[in-house]
């Protein structure tokens, strides 16, 4: 793990946010053009991560930076936990700290942290089990995207606006229930069944700078968290300009 005094400086006077659990930067990508600089930390080597990266266990290192104090050089934090029953990201911190029970949802102590932070966060989940507020709800369609990628984000210290969900074009192109259905969007996940290649899921998210399978189908469209950072660009402004 790398320690916090040796995290890298990061150049020029945009505030600096921590993106957890990062995987290969999709959100990091719309941060970025929102106007922040960027820190991703993974327990994976993620070599297309396109900004400041270190590998680190995520909650063991954000745990470092509140105890050492340089989270104080942040000015807000994404993340983007686990929540899949024997994902290998728990493996370690799950083990040796008692988070997460039996199961790999990290949600929970993601949030303890966060809250001790004193930042504005977001936590960002799929649909499904995740136990989060809803604060926001994204979709493809919001940004005619060639995917739906439907994600929930609960927001810790600040609020936006809920956009309106747009009625989808037609269906996600693939089969299901053994029928093959024709539509505007490609099934960015799995292989196979008429699921995305790895080019079209490259255009359809506007993601460029990887090729690898298993970073785009973890990866949210950098036109979610650039509609997200922009929003809380303002919301901190305040406290820039005060800085």
């Amino acid at each position: 793990m790398t320690h916090p005094a040796l995290m890298p400086r990061v150049p020029g006077h945009r505030p600096l946010l921590l993106d957890l659990f990062c995987c290969a930067g999709g959100a990091a990508t719309g941060y970025h053009r929102a106007g922040f600089d960027v820190v991703g930390v993974d327990i994976v080597e993620r070599p297309n991560y396109p900004f400041a990266f270190i590998r680190a266990d995520a909650l063991e290192y954000l745990a470092a930076l509140i105890a050492s104090g340089e989270i104080r050089r942040f000015r807000a934090v994404h993340s983007s936990p686990p929540c899949q029953a024997g994902c290998a990201l728990t493996v370690g911190t799950n083990a040796s700290q008692g988070w997460g029970g039996d199961h790999s949802d990290l949600v929970a102590p993601t949030r303890e942290l966060l809250d001790r932070t004193g930042l504005p966060y977001v936590i960002e989940q799929p649909n499904g089990r995740a136990k989060i507020r809803k604060d926001l709800s994204l979709c493809g369609e919001m940004f005619r995207l060639g995917v739906l990628r439907h994600r929930n984000f609960e927001l810790g210290g600040w609020i936006i606006d809920r956009p309106v969900h747009p009625k989808h074009r037609g269906y996600v192109r693939g089969y299901r229930h053994g029928v093959y259905r024709d539509g505007p969007y490609v099934a960015a996940y799995g292989d196979g069944g008429g699921k995305a290649t790895v080019p079209e899921m490259q255009t359809a998210m506007g993601i460029t700078w990887t090729d690898v399978r298993e970073e785009l189908t973890e990866a949210i469209p950098p036109a979610f968290s650039e509609h997200i950072g922009r929003a809380l660009f303002t919301a901190i402004r305040p406290v820039e300009v005060a800085a």
